[in-house]
């Protein structure tokens, strides 16, 4: 089973792993940029309208946004989630399934969010595509039953986020930097999705979306003539009303820079933040000197940090910086994933190229080569259509000079190192930063108790706590051995087990990036000493891998490799269900019981692998094994969940497996001495 998901995770590797940002050519002068003015008009019920005439293709789109000021949510946030969720799930006019089905016949592309939507398609479907966008964001009716579906949904998806590391480290950035009552603060919950009716998604929609503040950007291949009437007629009767005004208060940032700690034992890598509050607006004199100063110290691939954390020391796959212009109050924030070891390091080298920016003056070539880098991306983007329309969008909602992106070039290229130097004094904060560290409180915080920054610690719901527990002692008389014992006896004891002669199991699991679930088959001969793993995805292969006693290979993408030497017998080691019966021979440490998890499980280390078996059960919970993937050392947990038992033996059923994101693996059935023949393993 073990090699079932390190194999499995190697293809997910495979899926997800993104190329990282390469420098960009340096191109020659800036070029004179021309940008052609939307033709705009606005109803009597106050919806602003910009519309971008492009016949080069027969395509149309249609791009609503309402701009309302942001809005908390308090004890029933989630329900502009749902709200979103159920706007164009049925009509006044059409069901939604035959809504949907119009929308396929035509090729189209509609999508609602509680502040907007968004429609597609080709031209010569123009105004049918905009009449249903008017008529799902408009007459949507709002029903108990579609109500409770999306509720369910959102409450499964945040049970899946609860145990991932990356999840919440991000609302927790946001959590502790803004107040967990501020718009940009609060986060959603379990408990207060629970909390929200079918009333409030009514009310919230009645409330929040409404004509005064909204904007419609029309791209494409139609007449604005044609257009005008097309809007008029399918808006006419969105009711004028005001926007409601807010009011909070806004944060500030710590008196003198701390690190928030949250524990989280399953953390396979640290989630590290550094971010201060910056107010800036896209029409401050500092704005342009501002983003340079930013794409400097973390923004691209040659950034000061990226190439500390990444190129010189081989702590992460990226580190990356980022401030943007905003109408509200935003933040400056440096973030990165290291594995635990370096936790301490990584921040003392964060810090430092911080300072870096604010104490050095920026090299002429480096500040040369990232304005080349901004004239060589706007150039390529002011060529399309949406972006000439997205530009327009930003010139009305951030109240920016109608010339501001005709003269953008021109005040990058304005940026002075000085100007560098001076904005990122003011804005990167470095005596006032909040460092947020999600991670293994065991492996980091030793450590990052010898940097003499103040450490506070936080739940991973944001509230203060005690300093975590870091481990307890083993008691006398538990050994490695005694542990492995423990656990065979948990899953049905020796006799049980070398009844088993064959196992088939079968299972699937979503990833992001796939079309469809992934499926897998796994059936090994635990006597003969073979194995076959197979992945596929509707019907094909992605990769299959045999092992027997003496040989084996690997399929993927059509492509056969053998496996030989250390792979063949790192392949091998891993065969079976039962690998603790080979651990007994072994002679192994076992380190003392730690929390995994949220269960007390004693610690058993084999090699590059640490394996914890439940202190109370003895079944096996978890595995993490040290590996080195792109030249960067990465901890890969695996959890086991769900044990059932198949003739006598308990087998997990559920397992959970992180390779960057995580992968919830579901057995649907494990086969005992049936199913499997020699012909498997050919």
């Amino acid at each position: 089973m073990k090699k079932l998901i390190y194999i499995f995770a190697s293809l997910i590797l495979t899926i997800t792993m993104q190329a990282q940002d390469r420098p960009q050519p340096v191109p020659g002068p800036s070029p004179a940029i021309k940008i052609n003015k939307p033709v705009t008009f606005t109803l009597k019920n106050g919806l602003k309208v910009l519309v971008v005439e492009n016949h080069k293709l027969p395509r149309v789109s249609y791009n609503l946004t309402i701009d309302n000021l942001p809005y908390s949510e308090l004890d029933k946030k989630g329900v502009s989630d749902i709200t979103g969720s159920l706007i164009g799930s049925g009509t006044k006019t059409l069901s939604k399934d035959a809504f949907n089905e119009e929308v396929d016949f035509m090729g189209a592309n509609i999508n609602f969010w509680s502040s907007g939507a968004y429609a597609s398609g080709l031209s010569k479907y123009s105004k049918r595509i905009l009449d249903m966008m008017a008529d799902g964001a408009l007459n949507t009716v709002f029903t108990e039953e579609e109500f409770q579906k999306e509720k369910a949904k959102l409450i499964e998806g945040l049970k899946a986020d609860e145990k991932s590391v990356p999840s919440v480290a991000q609302r927790l950035q946001s959590a502790l930097t803004y107040g967990k009552t501020h718009p940009k603060g609060e986060f959603t919950t379990e408990a207060t999705v629970n909390n929200i009716t079918l009333n409030d998604v009514i009310e919230n929609f009645n409330t929040q979306f409404v004509p005064e503040n909204a904007y419609l950007v029309i791209t494409g291949d139609v007449k604005t003539k044609d257009v005008k009437k097309w809007v008029t007629k399918a808006f006419e009767k969105w009711a004028a009303k005001p926007a409601p005004k807010v009011a909070y208060t806004e944060p500030t940032d710590v008196a003198k820079t701390e690190i928030n700690f949250i524990d989280m034992p399953n953390a396979a890598q640290t989630e590290l933040a550094l971010i201060n509050l910056a107010d800036l607006k896209m029409t401050d004199p500092d704005y342009f000197a501002v983003i340079v100063a930013n794409q400097i110290l973390g923004g691209d691939f040659n950034s000061y940090l990226n190439m500390n954390l990444r190129e010189k020391n081989a702590w992460t796959y990226g580190a990356r910086t980022a401030i943007s212009g905003s109408k509200y109050l935003s933040d400056f924030a440096a973030t990165t994933q290291v594995r635990n070891t370096v936790t301490d390091s990584a921040i003392v080298e964060s810090l430092k190229e911080i300072k870096r920016i604010k104490d050095e003056l920026v090299s002429e070539e480096t500040l040369k080569n990232v304005k080349a880098g901004y004239v060589g991306k706007f150039v390529m983007q002011v060529e399309k259509p949406q972006t000439i329309a997205n530009y327009a969008l930003k010139i009305k909602t951030q109240n920016l000079p109608e010339d501001f992106y005709e003269n953008y070039l021109k005040n990058i290229n304005a940026v002075t190192a000085e100007d560098v130097k001076r904005v990122a004094n003011k804005y990167f904060k470095d005596g006032n930063l909040r460092i947020v560290v999600v991670s293994k409180a065991l492996d980091v915080l030793p450590a990052l108790e010898k940097l003499n920054i103040p450490i506070k610690y936080f739940d991973k719901y944001g509230n203060a706590t005690d300093k975590p527990k870091l481990s307890k002692p083993v008691p006398a008389g538990v050994t490695a051995k005694t542990v492995l014992e423990n656990y065979i006896k948990a899953i049905g004891g020796m006799d049980a087990i070398n009844k088993v002669q064959t196992t088939y199991s079968i299972g699937s699991t979503k990833i992001p990036q796939a079309p469809a679930p992934l499926s897998f088959t796994s059936k090994s001969d635990e006597k003969k000493g073979k194995s076959m793993v197979e992945l596929a995805m509707g019907g094909m292969s992605l990769m299959k891998q045999v092992v027997t006693a003496d040989k084996g290979y690997m399929m993927q993408q059509g492509q056969r490799m053998e496996l030989e030497g250390e792979k063949l017998a790192e392949a091998k080691e891993g065969m079976g269900s039962f690998a603790e019966v080979k651990m007994l021979a072994k002679n192994l440490s076992l380190k003392n019981i730690e929390n995994m998890d949220g269960v007390d499980a004693y610690a058993l280390v084999d090699g590059k692998t640490t394996h914890y078996y439940a202190v109370e059960s003895g079944l096996k919970i978890a595995e993490v094994e040290e590996q080195e993937m792109q030249g960067q050392k990465m901890s890969l947990p695996t959890y086991y969940k769900d044990y059932r038992e198949v003739k006598g033996v308990k087998y997990p059923f559920n397992i959970v497996k992180n390779v960057g994101i995580e992968l919830d693996i579901k057995l649907t059935e494990v086969k005992v001495n049936e199913g499997v023949t020699d012909a498997d393993f050919q």
